[in-house]
């Protein structure tokens, strides 16, 4: 399976009211960086099966930016995503998906650098930074009996616009 792994964009500062950041809109400027990345994603025709993002509006509204430069590449929310989801249970539901599947995955930190340690294997010891809207490339191998796999690449949004 290949998973792109996208952190949300700009999204301004946290709100001390957890049920109110789950409210929280990007930045202009982060959306305006996310349609950017996007349109490097398009015009070197990656191509998605599916993008699998958290319920927050941050990460929803990148990952809506992306599915329509992308040809409306179909969006599924999902909970396990949330900042203080269940990695475990994110794995199990992946790993009912084919094997050969390429998803983007839209999240958040430090979830994201979380799971890319846990799929190189190098849970607690080695720490990864994904920044606001950069983007990893994994290929995953199993989740059953654990989670294995390998980062080909790993790259900051600048990367990223110069490869456009």
């Amino acid at each position: 399976m290949e998973i792109f792994m996208l952190r949300h964009g700009e999204a301004g500062k946290r709100l001390s009211v957890p049920k109110r950041d789950v409210e929280r809109s990007l930045t202009v400027l982060g959306r305006k960086e996310v349609e950017e990345i996007a349109s490097v994603l398009y015009r070197r025709k990656y191509k998605f099966d599916l993008i699998i993002t958290s319920p927050l509006k941050r990460t929803h509204e990148t990952a809506m930016l992306v599915s329509r430069m992308m040809k409306n590449v179909p969006v599924e929310d999902w909970d396990e995503l949330r900042p203080e989801g269940s990695r475990a249970e994110f794995y199990a539901r992946l790993s009912k998906l084919s094997h050969s599947s390429r998803l983007l995955i839209v999240g958040h930190e430090p979830y994201l650098s979380s799971m890319m340690s846990d799929i190189i294997g190098h849970a607690g010891g080695c720490r990864i930074s994904l920044k606001k809207a950069g983007l990893a490339k994994l290929s995953v191998t199993s989740f059953v009996p654990k989670t294995e796999g390998r980062l080909k690449w790993l790259l900051t949004p600048r990367q990223i616009k110069r490869m456009g």
